[in-house]
């Protein structure tokens, strides 16, 4: 697993994607459950459609999160899956 992100305040093109050594989520008890059932729902999705898998988005799957900060799933390819 590797975690990226963006800052909020300047660039957020795809070249600006930097990997993060640390996340912190700032959320209530419901949405911490919210995003579990979306990370479930996300590895689902994931098991699949394996190889055709690319992302999902947090927003996108739940209304409530589309003026949050962003939450992206990719698919993490290790050497030993041949993709």
């Amino acid at each position: 697993m590797k975690l990226h992100g963006y800052p909020k305040e300047g660039p957020q093109d795809a070249g600006a994607s930097a990997e993060l050594a640390e996340v912190t989520l700032e959320a209530s008890p419901q949405e911490l459950r919210d995003i579990a059932a979306f990370f479930l729902s996300a590895a689902d999705e994931m098991d699949r459609m394996g190889a055709a898998y690319d992302h999902l988005h947090l927003g996108d799957a739940m209304p409530e999160f589309r003026t949050s900060p962003h939450l992206t799933v990719f698919r993490w390819v290790s050497e030993n899956d041949g993709c």
